[in-house]
């Protein structure tokens, strides 16, 4: 019964991340991200207008896909922007990851965390949307100024010109593909077989046409390191509810423990099983609990598959983040985003 309870809470939420990361290999495979880093790479002014404009791209790819959609298939986007603009690479490498878990609050499938926990407090995508819309305007406005402050001398170094070439527009099964996925997020309360469908069906058109090949889907999907974690996190929600100990101390946590204790489990576990431990039983402060596990994640990047899955991609780009410098700009910007979304949900009553 434990297992059987533990599997339905948990399977939703991967199959609906398969689907849009399969939307999201459908899109790059399009070339819309590499038209919005053209369109990035022609913003006018100095740096940190640059930046702001990539901030906006992760916010909404994260919000309309997912974060790890985002990370994947944005954090080259953003660092060869910059590369081409020659331009410091550093603040838009680390805006990827940080501006991504700071902007997965908006939609339930933003973060497979916002899922997991949503199964404990069922609602609708578009109710989800307008309950969270707030506070997560709140963690990425604050996320975004945190990061302009963090590098601003890298930010103040150069004063670039716009790069004006132009390309081919991008085809647009990729574009149709992610307006569905959103539309189905928005509309149904468990999306994930249909947007898991739509990803498919989008993949396999890409497929005839030549424009994806198989191994290219295997690497996007991850499937060894999400099935690790889909059975880590199966677990631990049986673990939860065999012992009582999470739910016994969240019922007594109020609105600013919660958020606690979802960072600290976040980094600890990473945010998907700490979902699953937190949440196997119905929490008081369920948005509270969402911030810790979404925003906590910028503390360390043992927080989320999304710094795992961003490592990989600055990897690949021949660039080596140090983990050390994550967590020290981490420390000062999770803290500052939380709070201030935690304010905005207690004055909303949250």
């Amino acid at each position: 019964m434990r297992l059987d309870d533990a599997l339905q809470q948990a399977w939703p939420a991967f199959v609906l991340v398969t689907g849009l990361l399969l939307v999201g290999l459908a899109a790059h495979s399009d070339g819309l991200f590499a038209q919005a880093g053209r369109l990035l790479e022609r913003v006018p002014g100095p740096s940190v207008a640059l930046l702001a404009a990539s901030i906006l791209l992760v916010t909404v790819v994260t919000a309309v896909l997912n974060l790890d959609t985002a990370v994947v298939f944005l954090t080259p986007v953003l660092v060869l922007a910059a590369r081409r603009r020659g331009i410091d690479e550093e603040p838009f490498l680390f805006s990827a990851v940080f501006m991504a878990n700071a902007s997965s609050l908006y939609l339930p499938g933003s973060n497979l965390t916002n899922l997991l926990v949503l199964d404990r407090h069922p609602v609708s995508g578009s109710a989800f949307a307008s309950q969270m819309l707030a506070p997560a305007l709140t963690a990425t406005l604050v996320t975004a100024a945190g990061l302009a402050f963090v590098f601003r001398r890298a930010l103040s170094a150069a004063n670039t010109r716009p790069v004006t070439e132009a390309r081919e527009p991008p085809s647009r099964v990729g574009l149709l593909a992610a307006l569905a996925a959103a539309g189905l997020t928005l509309a149904l309360r468990n999306p994930a077989p249909e947007v898991l469908g739509v990803g498919i069906a989008a993949v396999a058109i890409q497929l005839a046409r030549h424009r994806l090949e198989l191994p290219q889907i295997r690497r996007a999907i991850g499937p060894l390191t999400l099935t690790g974690l889909f059975v880590l996190s199966v677990a631990v929600g049986i673990l939860a509810r065999s012992w009582n100990g999470p739910a016994r101390l969240l019922d007594h946590a109020g609105l600013w423990g919660t958020a606690a204790a979802g960072a600290i489990a976040s980094i600890t576990i990473n945010n998907l099983p700490a979902a699953m431990l937190l949440s196997a039983r119905p929490v008081s402060h369920a948005r509270a609990l969402l911030l810790g596990l979404n925003i906590g994640p910028n503390l360390a990047v043992t927080g989320s598959l999304s710094a795992y899955l961003w490592f990989k991609a600055a990897r690949q780009l021949d660039t080596r983040p140090s983990l050390v410098a994550f967590t020290r700009r981490g420390l000062m910007l999770a803290p500052a985003a939380i709070v201030a979304a935690l304010a905005a949900t207690s004055l909303l009553g949250g």
